[in-house]
Formats: C-alpha cells, sequence, structure tokens
C-alpha cells in the first residue's frame, strides 16, 4: 500500500527557476514565480507513479498548475533493483527533454507501461514511443544509444535520495515530504495550505 504522510527532510538541493540555463526546465510545468514548488520524485516503471501520472496528475495541473498556483518538477528516481528497465526508460525520457518534448514521453512511457517494463529489450519499444511523442528518431536513438543521459538520470536519483526519498513517488513541497499516490484530496488539503500560507506571508 502507498503511504501519504508528511515528515521533514533535508534540503533538496535544485535550480530555483525554470529559466534557460535551468537544467530542469525541460521536465518543469508551471510558471517560474509560481508561490510552491513541488518535486516529483518517480520511476517510470512503478505503478504507484503511473497512477498518480494518468490520474492524479491530470487534476493537479489543471486546478494548480495552469491557475498560477504551483510549479511541478519531475525527479528521476529509477527504483532499479525492483525494476529492471526503469533506468532505461528515465535516460529515454531525458533524450526526449533534450528535444523539448520530456511530457508527451512522460505520458505516453506511463500509458503504456505494461508493454515496455516486461520485456528484456524495451529499447524498440521505446523509440517508437518517441515517434508518437513528436520526436526526431534518429536524434533519439543516437542519445538513447550513447546513454548520453545517464549522467543525469544519476545525478537525479541522488537529488532525490539527499532529500529524503526512499520509494516512488514521492514529493518534496516546500521542505516536506509527500510519500505514495496520496488521493487527489490529500494533495488539494498540502498544497491550499502552502499556497495561502506563502501568498498571505507575501501580502504582509
Amino acid at each position: 500500500m502507498p503511504r501519504a504522510v508528511l515528515a521533514g527532510a533535508a534540503l533538496l538541493i535544485l535550480a530555483s527557476g525554470a529559466t534557460q540555463s535551468d537544467p530542469l526546465a525541460a521536465r518543469t510545468k508551471g510558471r517560474p514565480d509560481a508561490p510552491v514548488t513541488v518535486y516529483e520524485m518517480s520511476d517510470f516503471q512503478c505503478p504507484y507513479c503511473r497512477a498518480f501520472a494518468l490520474g492524479t496528475m491530470p487534476l493537479l495541473e489543471r486546478e494548480y498548475v495552469q491557475a498560477g498556483k504551483v510549479r511541478f518538477v519531475y525527479i528521476n528516481l529509477p527504483l532499479s533493483s525492483l525494476h529492471k528497465n526503469a533506468a532505461t526508460a528515465a535516460e529515454v525520457a531525458l533524450c526526449a527533454a533534450r528535444q523539448q518534448r520530456f511530457w508527451p514521453m512522460h505520458d505516453l512511457l506511463f500509458r503504456h507501461q505494461d508493454q515496455w517494463a516486461p520485456l528484456a529489450s524495451p529499447q524498440a519499444l521505446l523509440l517508437g514511443l518517441g515517434d508518437s511523442a513528436g520526436l526526431d528518431h534518429a536524434q533519439l536513438a543516437r542519445c538513447v544509444a550513447s546513454r548520453a543521459t545517464a549522467a543525469d538520470v544519476r545525478a537525479d536519483s541522488e537529488r532525490a535520495r539527499r532529500a529524503g526519498a526512499t520509494s516512488t513517488p514521492t514529493f518534496y513541497i516546500e521542505g516536506a515530504l509527500l510519500e505514495g499516490a496520496a488521493p487527489v484530496t490529500v494533495f488539494r488539503t498540502v498544497l491550499d495550505s502552502i499556497y495561502q500560507s506563502k501568498t498571505a506571508a507575501g501580502a504582509r
């Protein structure tokens, strides 16, 4: 069962703004000046992460990200000891980010998780998803074959672990951790509380 608990967390060492020089900008949704920032630490092969991505995230995006209240950043935390293809999927997603197509690839990876997750060699299927995401096939294939984003995936994992994440999905929200694919009502309660606190403080 996923857990939904708030806990103290070490500071997450990440770029603070979604600017051109921000390495996380291509996998960020929302305004750079949004009052609340959420970092999702996730594994593309994790079933709870899939449930969040396909069920809860669209609601949060409509209610908070598009409303300018929340900036949402995706951090890879592949649990390779449990999910043999998670790191490969993360590398493919970051290759897609280099073409500014991270989020379409993100959605397709989760939507088709049951197809690529059990494969001994998922690369061909993942490249096919890249075609569906509108990526340049040759460029994506070169990026994947050379493992050009492997170091970025490892750096993400280190960021996540420094923040205190040990399972997926875990969400770092303004100094605290929300663990597990909690119901959307839990996210609403947490985000509304933090948003009201931060905007009230800014008004004083």
